[in-house]
């Protein structure tokens, strides 16, 4: 059976960065499929509004994916609506017969964790790896105890100066993003005005 690394995110939207970052980690890794699942609503998240739909992340997701057999995108988080917690991912994905639940995370997001829902359970039924940035030093002095089993884990990757938050802007300010985003991504966005007011 194929090792699938599984990627969630808002994805708002996806772009090169995301692609690279994860394909990098899968292959030192050793996974053979990675698996997209952009958010309903990041919890993380929930004071802010978008002008993105779900249906449109979800879509520049395909998009961005289509000629890259690595990636498969899923809209499990999508079609369930509301806060996408990993936790209720992780168990729709082992009822729908994945054997183990790899979950890839950045090292920025590590702090946090022992703050996700139901993070103890999350420890226990998904393997946690750690996306290493060359520009973020992780202190697991600073850490909870429960973390410091993911040490292993951290898998490094290339840098990559890119965030979704830029590309809003850029679009917003007219600002060219072919550079940040697949060609597809490029014209889905044109085509449908999104971002047109940063966020």
């Amino acid at each position: 059976m194929i090792r699938t690394l599984c990627y969630g995110g808002s994805f708002d939207p996806i772009h090169y960065g995301h692609l690279r970052c994860a394909t990098a980690a899968a292959t030192v890794g050793g996974f053979g499929l990675i698996l997209l699942i952009p958010s309903w609503q990041s919890p993380h998240k929930l004071d802010r509004t978008t002008s993105t739909s779900p249906t449109d992340r979800l879509a520049m997701c395909k998009l961005a994916t289509s000629n890259l057999q690595i990636f498969q995108v899923t809209d499990l988080e999508i079609n369930r609506g509301g806060p996408s917690y990993t936790i209720d991912t992780v168990r729709a994905l082992k009822r729908m017969g994945m054997p183990e639940v790899n979950w890839l995370i950045g090292a920025d997001q590590l702090p946090a964790l022992p703050h996700w829902r139901d993070a103890e359970a999350l420890l226990r039924e998904a393997t946690i790896h750690v996306m290493g940035r060359p520009q973020y030093d992780i202190d697991w002095d600073k850490l909870p105890q429960s973390l410091s089993d993911l040490r292993r884990n951290v898998i490094g990757i290339p840098l990559e100066e890119i965030s979704s938050t830029d590309i809003r802007e850029r679009v917003a300010a007219g600002l060219p993003i072919d550079e940040l985003v697949p060609p597809a991504v490029v014209e889905y966005i044109q085509t449908h005005a999104l971002y047109r007011d940063a966020i």
